[in-house]
């Protein structure tokens, strides 16, 4: 059974792996036998991951882009496939938040917020889909979507409106590579107390959270890691494709 989730001999391509979740994803795959490739606009953080992996003893390398910039992606896929030859699995876990309301928002803060959180998706995988294609190589590609996704959260529109685009991206993409042998999907996480959502944690807010959410309390990043090695592995999801998957205390499936 173990062996249904091997990924020895792949290599995993972790855009934004030098976050909070995009790391715990990254060591999960790192742990079940895959060279990681850590991807950030941080790169000091992206190589504290590497140790973190490292002293697993994991195999593991890290790499500096912007996901808003194609040129900056390009120079970092040159240089991971110099370094690995080429890879099998993609995770898109970059993003940025604001609580900006609705009549306050700028036009400059909701391009920031769309270049990162969905254009920088498109951009990933134009680049680097290409080249498992030209390779043909098949794989996974895991994009990291949100519960606000499906149902618009308050205080964070513009969040809101980039991964539901995003889920619409990962839906798109998974009949368009499906006969290259590429399953595409989507993670979409609760709440996860991370860097771009713990400024607009008020005590009122958390309270509402845990009312909406069955099983009373916040994830932990490691609570990713099983959903994201389930779709990583071609043994074990090799007919999942075009999915939503929540990870999520059952949050989406509350109403009152």
């Amino acid at each position: 059974m173990t062996q249904l989730f091997d990924l020895s001999g792949k290599t995993a391509v972790a855009i934004g792996g030098n976050g909070v979740l995009g790391s715990s994803m990254a060591i999960g795959l790192a742990e079940h036998g895959a060279k990681i490739a850590i991807v950030g606009r941080n790169l000091e953080k992206a190589e504290e991951v590497v140790k973190e992996i490292e002293n697993n003893g994991g195999v593991a390398k890290a790499f500096q882009a912007d996901v808003s910039s194609r040129d900056s992606l390009v120079q970092a896929a040159s240089e991971i496939e110099q370094w690995s030859g080429g890879w099998d699995i993609l995770l898109n876990a970059p993003g940025t938040n604001s609580a900006t309301p609705f009549f306050e928002l700028e036009m400059d803060e909701w391009d920031k917020i769309m270049d990162i959180n969905l254009k920088g998706i498109v951009l990933t995988c134009q680049i680097f889909a290409k080249k498992m294609i030209e390779q043909e190589r098949k794989g996974s590609i895991i994009n990291i979507s949100s519960v606000s996704s499906t149902t618009p959260l308050s205080r964070v529109f513009t969040y809101s409106v980039s991964k539901a685009g995003l889920n619409s991206v990962t839906q798109f993409l998974a009949r368009e590579f499906a006969p290259n042998g590429i399953r595409v999907n989507a993670i979409i996480p609760g709440f996860f107390p991370a860097e771009q959502n713990k400024k607009i944690l008020s005590p009122e807010r958390i309270e509402s959270i845990m009312n909406h959410t069955p099983m009373n309390r916040f994830g932990s990043p490691e609570e990713l890691q099983g959903a994201t090695v389930w779709l990583a592995s071609e043994k074990a999801s090799s007919f999942v494709t075009g999915t939503l998957i929540r990870v999520d205390g059952g949050f989406g499936s509350m109403t009152i």
